[in-house]
């Protein structure tokens, strides 16, 4: 039996965009015909994040939601989860798997009951569900060999690392999650509560330069993936992203995300896109 609608729209949406991120989504260098697919994920994937850093909703309610749509996913009948009915039918258009939906759906309810990191290890596997779902996503779109996993997922990792890390301060003072390991923190001398600080003390970007040692390493393993995917809009796309995510990881070295909202620039992305059309397919 199909589980029940709620009442109203599970979603709750943010208004956020595309135009928010720190990587193209779905831009005019992927295949015209794939497009609505990958903006269909997107929206899924974003109105999911809401629902997970709603600070208006209970734990239980949010993962509830993020259970319906779930549900709306895999067929239930209802309109209360829009992004989630399209979804559906985008899979069915495209005969992609649902699991990396599931997948993400899997790491936002985690958001919604898990405020604490203990280590990389613990960190790497919250993005295995809430980044790496992404690129293997757009690889299957595009069918791609499952062998381009490996670099995609380093390069998705490192991406949501990199946003944490831009977002370590929020992330605390209105959800109360904190992803930089608790126990790198104490060892440093830092505490949680520095986060609301108006800049970071000596401990605490230690922390934040360890995070980024570990980001540069996944980074590197990334720079293999515009060679290995075939589609050469997607490879050139893949090589665009791995330099944003390059200058977004210099720009938090020398930046403190406590002082200021660390971030790329026009000049970030109009030199990460010509780094694309260079290098990225020649697959």
């Amino acid at each position: 039996m199909a589980e029940p609608a709620l009442n109203g729209v599970v979603e709750t949406p943010s208004g956020k965009g595309r135009g928010d991120e720190n990587f193209p989504v779905g831009s005019w260098l992927i295949r015209r015909d794939l497009r609505p697919h990958v903006h269909a994920f997107y929206r899924f994937a974003r109105e999911a994040d809401d629902i997970a850093d709603n600070g208006d909703l209970p734990a239980a309610e949010k993962v509830r939601r993020l259970e319906r749509m779930g549900s709306v996913l895999d067929g239930a009948s209802g309109d209360d989860a829009p992004s989630a009915a399209a979804m559906r039918q985008s899979l069915r258009a495209t005969g992609v798997t649902a699991q990396h939906c599931h997948d993400v759906l899997t790491a936002f309810k985690q958001d919604a009951t898990k405020l604490r990191y203990r280590d990389w290890d613990d960190l790497m596997n919250y993005c295995r569900y809430s980044a790496s779902p992404v690129g293997r996503q757009l690889l299957d779109l595009h069918g791609e060999s499952r062998a381009t996993w490996v670099p995609s997922d380093a390069l998705c990792s490192a991406l949501q690392v990199l946003n944490h890390l831009q977002d370590c301060a929020v992330d605390y003072q209105q959800l109360d999650r904190v992803y930089l390991p608790a126990p790198w923190l104490t060892a440093e001398g830092a505490g949680i509560e520095e986060l609301r600080a108006a800049s970071s003390s000596p401990g605490l970007r230690r922390v934040i330069d360890r995070l980024l040692d570990g980001t540069d390493a996944l980074i590197a393993t990334a720079r293999s993936l515009p060679g290995a995917v075939k589609s050469p809009g997607l490879s050139r796309e893949c090589a665009a992203i791995v330099a944003l995510a390059g200058r977004l990881a210099a720009r938090l070295r020398r930046g403190d995300p406590l002082a200021m909202r660390v971030k790329l620039s026009p000049i970030d992305f109009a030199l990460a896109t010509l780094t694309g059309l260079v290098r990225g397919g020649r697959a």
